[in-house]
């Protein structure tokens, strides 16, 4: 019998976080306190656990706003409201959950989840492991290869290189020189203004890397692109927010982290302590499912 690469997956919990905030209804425990993106945050992890039962597993957290980006560009995100008032007392009960859950956490001040899933990335398809990356950030499928996909387990969809091709138009490792020439407004990352998505894949597509682009400026002109003088144009004038942009949307994969892949095994949940904190956030039907999963994972 052929063994089995070990499968890791990596959860970038924070896009969960306000995905969760968003879909779903307000909700609150007995004491008023809000719940809903608790609940949904759960649930998404919950159902990933039954589902997929992960030998190894670890969910990444932003550490907070400021990043080394914000040094890079200062405006990076700066277009982002703060958290919504019903939001900011559930931030604490993420790690609550995670802790009853016996779910690994990673976080690191000055990174974002994104920078901590990218090494881990790296790290253990070095390691012969096949990565499974859990978010629908679209900014994380540069990290796509044989080895690594992602899944958006909110909708159960697998993500690979085709898939990633579909979305932009070029391989995963050129998801970046997209970016840097479309910018992306959810970050607040400026792109070239005045070229959209549609002309940069033509761009990518047509030359592959900025720096073969603008080694190659003049050939612009002669590509069917309406407008394409004025994109020439527009290329020349903004050169630099080209290349700070591709800086700004790439993962970085050397964050300093030291976490071996035994670390990351998944345990068995903490459920005395599950049952007091799911009682108190008023989780009746999800303390039920965790309870019977666990009893089902019991028997021999």
């Amino acid at each position: 019998m052929v063994d089995q690469s070990p499968r890791i997956f990596l959860i970038d919990g924070s896009s969960y976080i306000f995905r969760a905030f968003f879909a779903i209804p307000p909700l609150s425990n007995a004491a008023g306190l809000p719940t809903n993106a608790i609940f949904g945050f759960t649930n998404i992890l919950l159902k990933l656990l039954r589902q997929y039962q992960p030998e190894y597993l670890v969910v990444a957290l932003d550490a907070g706003r400021e990043t080394f980006r914000n040094e890079m560009f200062a405006d990076y995100k700066s277009n982002r409201p703060e958290a919504p008032a019903e939001l900011i007392p559930q931030f604490p009960y993420f790690r609550k959950v995670l802790h009853v859950l016996n779910l690994p956490l990673l976080e690191l001040p000055g990174y974002e989840a994104d920078d901590i899933i990218a090494t881990l990335c790296g790290r253990m398809s070095g390691q012969g492991c096949e990565v499974v990356v859990v978010s629908s950030d679209k900014d994380l499928m540069q990290l796509v290869t044989d080895g690594i996909r992602l899944l958006d387990s909110a909708k159960d969809r697998w993500i690979g290189a085709e898939q990633v091709k579909e979305k932009f138009g070029v391989a995963p490792e050129q998801v970046i020189e997209v970016m840097g020439l479309m910018g992306d407004p959810v970050d607040n990352i400026p792109g070239v203004k005045g070229i959209g998505e549609k002309t940069a894949i033509a761009l990518i597509q047509q030359f592959q890397t900025l720096e073969n682009l603008f080694d190659h400026l003049a050939e612009v002109e002669q590509m069917n692109l309406r407008g394409a003088a004025r994109v020439r144009k527009l290329l020349e004038e903004k050169k630099g927010d080209a290349f700070l942009s591709r800086d700004l949307a790439t993962v970085k994969r050397d964050v300093p982290i030291d976490m071996g892949l035994e670390s990351l095994r998944a345990r068995p949940p903490d459920i005395d302590k599950a049952r007091m904190l799911f009682t108190e956030l008023g989780f009746i039907n999800l303390l039920k499912l965790l309870e019977n999963d666990s009893n089902r994972s019991s028997v021999p």
